[in-house]
């Protein structure tokens, strides 16, 4: 079943058409900044935007800034939302319970393949962003005496080595990865419950900005910790000297977290749900 998800997620033409509408808009920016040299200013716009003027390397992570607050979001709402509700819609849901697989895997097919489709967009939209930086705004190179080494500067101005920016950046994008998977999870859990994918992926994005909104205000603050969108950016501070693990340790268990939480709402609706489309 998980190879039927994955082998129908990656033959969609949707799929592509998504991931490279959600790779343009960090694209557009890169070129837009080699053609201006004219970035936002140190503690202002997506993180490690300012940077990346003087160092390319860094804007794989200026492009996940970018893209994780709004675009991917929504796309992995429409695909996870249409996961469930849209099998209902199109008629084909109770034809494939007919077969000899227990809901439970078939709820687990569909969360493996939106993970997929989004670990997929954020290394596309990772390797399009490192091309771009370099070939159009630097390496990174530091000079060391009359030595020039490879490596990138962190957030707090120190300098990164190769394999540390390489190691590091790694874990932005697994970050980065988990906090979808929240995301999907939601979504899955209102694919079981709507009975068309856009009520579902609508009501994933209402979630979401609900979370923003009250993130913003002071009378939320009793829930604040517990929004799911609370530490989507906590990736920053894998680049500071030294790394600060608070937030990130806290956005990995809230996210997974939601995921137990979500996936398991989702498997019990479901496991109950009277399937007659």
């Amino acid at each position: 079943m998980i190879r039927v998800e994955l082998s129908k997620m990656v033959r969609s033409r949707r799929t592509w058409v998504t991931i490279l509408l959600i790779d343009a808009l960090p694209s557009l920016v890169a070129v837009l900044l080699s053609l201006t040299a004219i970035g936002p200013r140190p503690g202002t716009g997506p993180a490690f935007l300012s940077a990346v003027l003087t160092d390319g390397t860094l804007f794989p992570l200026a492009a996940l800034a970018i893209v994780l607050p709004l675009l991917l979001p929504i796309a992995v709402a429409l695909t996870a939302g249409e996961a469930v509700a849209g099998e209902a819609q199109q008629g084909t849901l109770r034809y494939l319970l007919v077969r000899p697989v227990g809901r439970l895997s078939f709820l687990v097919a569909k969360m493996v393949a939106v993970m997929a489709f989004v670990v997929i967009t954020i290394v596309v939209v990772a390797v399009t962003a490192y091309v771009l930086g370099v070939l159009l705004l630097g390496n990174g190179e530091v000079t060391a005496g009359s030595a020039v080494v490879p490596g990138g500067t962190s957030v707090s101005g120190t300098t990164l080595s190769t394999p540390e920016l390489v190691g590091r950046t790694a874990l932005a994008l697994a970050y980065a990865i988990l906090c979808m998977a929240g995301v999907a999870a939601i979504a899955l859990f209102l694919s079981t419950v709507a009975d068309s994918p856009l009520g579902a992926a609508l009501g994933t994005m209402a979630v979401l900005i609900a979370s923003t909104l009250l993130f913003t205000l002071d009378a939320a603050d009793v829930v604040r910790d517990v929004l799911p969108t609370r530490y989507w950016l906590a990736f920053v501070d894998l680049f500071r000297d030294p790394v600060l693990w608070r937030d990130v340790v806290r956005g990995v268990l809230l996210q997974l977290a939601y995921v137990v939480v979500f996936f398991g709402a989702a498997w019990a609706n479901f496991a109950t749900k009277d399937v007659t489309d």
